[in-house]
């Protein structure tokens, strides 16, 4: 399984719900989408929005209510999920944790860790390529409504159109 978040920008002041987040050097101001995607055939199995605001971490409890995964799968993520309360949620569902691992300002991170998070960031890829299909597909590249709980239900209504659109070549592939 494949985990990730990706930042849906609105307009300022349009939407009270929606918060500010900085990534890199830049502002944005809008609403997160979390993914949990499988990661044979890349399709959405469970979707949460949140302001941009919040922290990633605190909703990979969400998205592994949603779906059940077999004891021993293994849940890729980026660092945003990184953390011991995640690590630990993760060896109480028998899963197995490759999600990335997250340098701190005075601690750098090992040569191991580095070839570790190489390691997860090929099979990651798969998360960006959900992105940027629902991005190209269904001209989706922000949030169309006012409202945390619209805009998800916009998110889940495009995870639904985009394995609807896969699944027929998937399902011929398998013949």
């Amino acid at each position: 399984m494949v985990l990730y978040r990706y930042l849906i920008v609105i307009q300022k002041g349009v939407d009270p719900e929606a918060s500010w987040t900085k990534k890199g050097h830049n502002l944005y101001y809008g609403y997160k989408r979390h993914v949990l995607i499988e990661s044979k055939e890349g399709l959405v199995l469970a979707v949460t929005t949140t302001k941009a605001s919040s922290h990633d971490g605190a909703h990979l409890p969400i998205l592994l209510d949603k779906v059940s995964l077999k004891a021993g799968s293994r849940l890729y993520g980026d660092k945003g999920y990184s953390g011991l309360p995640n690590e630990t949620l993760l060896k109480n569902k028998k899963l197995k944790s490759a999600i990335q691992k997250k340098g701190n300002r005075n601690h750098p991170l090992s040569p191991a860790a580095k070839r570790f998070n190489k390691f997860v960031s090929k099979t990651r890829y798969k998360v960006e390529r959900v992105f940027g299909s629902i991005k190209r597909w269904f001209r989706s590249s922000g949030a169309r409504y006012i409202g945390l709980d619209k805009t998800h239900k916009q998110h889940v209504m495009e995870s639904i159109a985009y394995n609807l659109y896969r699944a027929p070549n998937i399902i011929l592939k398998g013949f």
